[in-house]
């Protein structure tokens, strides 16, 4: 995941570090999934980011293009075949079958059989292509120069989200302003960068969807709402100008967005108007998801899961070892969460709130 500059990968080590070992005063130790082969080993412990759940089957990406697949809830891993050895940031499943995966170098991938095989069907090259052509369709100048650096650049930016629109549509965004629609389960794509108001090609971190409602959340408090299923976008004014990496659309008119320093920001009438949360740390969310009762869950910098309650996020209550710097989560709806980190994966029980906010 991209980070904005004014905080330094040093500082947000060293806070990840402080607060795991705070935790591990407290805190006994969680069991680690096994793994079926060396491979799938080996992969377990690299950088994991994004997951999704495909029928009954788990699946988790990561860096190097690593895919891995459970279909024991977690219990024992096996690592896919991939035609990329790039990171890989999101996925996301339509159905037990079909699925897309985007990741560094505008690299995006499907797949018909739940996650085993994966096909590549775009890269950043192709993706300045479509820009380019698209830019010279709308007759607009800014955006051919635009579109002319990203041929020239080749392919070197990475996407970070994608979420899915119904009916085999899918947006994917990324950094410098990319955002590529398709309407056919991920097999084309066309570019939605005129769509969006970005003329300064700042990073689009995340994205989410509920029924025609997308908000796209970026780098220096860059927030885009759609209200047609992506027809057109509006800039949201808002009370933050750092930046976004998780969003979330939990409930009608309600939207999520949440970044650096624990800045989670709300508001329930379509972004007219936005309230803080209070976190108990000032960590950066890494990661966020909505949970099928409708509450909120994120993930942070220092290894922490946290839940919205009132005005504030409040941690869960723990009884498992403290987590490394987590990437993503996922709620299984069986009382347990998948988490992803910097040390792999690993599953956590999705127990209740704690009954006080972290010191």
């Amino acid at each position: 995941m991209l980070l904005h500059s004014s905080l330094r990968p040093g500082v947000r080590a060293l806070r990840a570090a402080v607060m795991a070992v705070a935790l591990a005063a407290v805190l006994p130790a969680v069991a680690a999934p096994s793994i079926t082969d060396c491979a799938a080993a080996r992969a377990a412990q690299s950088v994991m980011l994004g997951a999704a759940t495909a029928g009954k089957r788990l699946v988790a990406v990561g860096e190097r293009g690593v895919v891995l697949l459970s279909d024991d809830q977690g219990k024992t891993w096996n690592q896919a075949a991939v035609p990329t050895s790039v990171t890989l940031t999101a996925v996301r499943f339509t159905d037990d079958q079909h699925g897309v995966a985007v990741g560094h170098a505008g690299v995006i991938l499907v797949t018909a059989d739940g996650g085993a095989t994966w096909q590549r069907v775009l890269d950043g090259e192709r993706i300045a292509t479509l820009a380019l052509a698209a830019a010279r369709s709308n007759g607009n100048e800014a955006a051919i120069r635009d579109a002319e650096r990203l041929v020239a650049d080749g392919a070197d930016k990475p996407l970070l989200d994608v979420c899915l629109l119904g009916g085999g549509r899918m947006l994917a965004v990324g950094a410098y302003g990319l955002a590529l629609a398709s309407a056919d389960r991920g097999r084309t794509w066309s570019s939605w960068m005129d769509r969006l108001d970005n003329p300064k090609g700042m990073h689009l971190n995340t994205v989410r969807q509920r029924g025609d409602t997308i908000l796209v959340g970026g780098e220096r408090g860059l927030a885009l709402f759609s209200r047609d299923g992506g027809a057109t976008f509006k800039r949201l004014p808002m009370p933050y100008q750092g930046s976004f990496f998780s969003a979330e659309l939990p409930a009608a008119d309600t939207l999520v967005l949440a970044g650096l320093r624990g800045n989670v920001w709300r508001s329930t009438d379509n972004g007219t108007t936005w309230a803080q949360l209070a976190a108990p740390l000032p960590v950066t969310i890494t990661a966020s998801a909505t949970r099928a009762d409708g509450s909120l869950l994120f993930a942070n910098q220092a290894g922490m899961l946290l839940t919205a309650r009132d005005n504030a996020l409040v941690p869960l209550a723990a009884s498992h070892a403290p987590l490394p710097p987590l990437n993503g989560v996922l709620d299984l709806n069986n009382g347990t969460l998948l988490t992803l980190g910097v040390q792999g994966v690993a599953m956590v029980p999705a127990l209740a709130v704690a009954a006080r906010s972290a010191p």
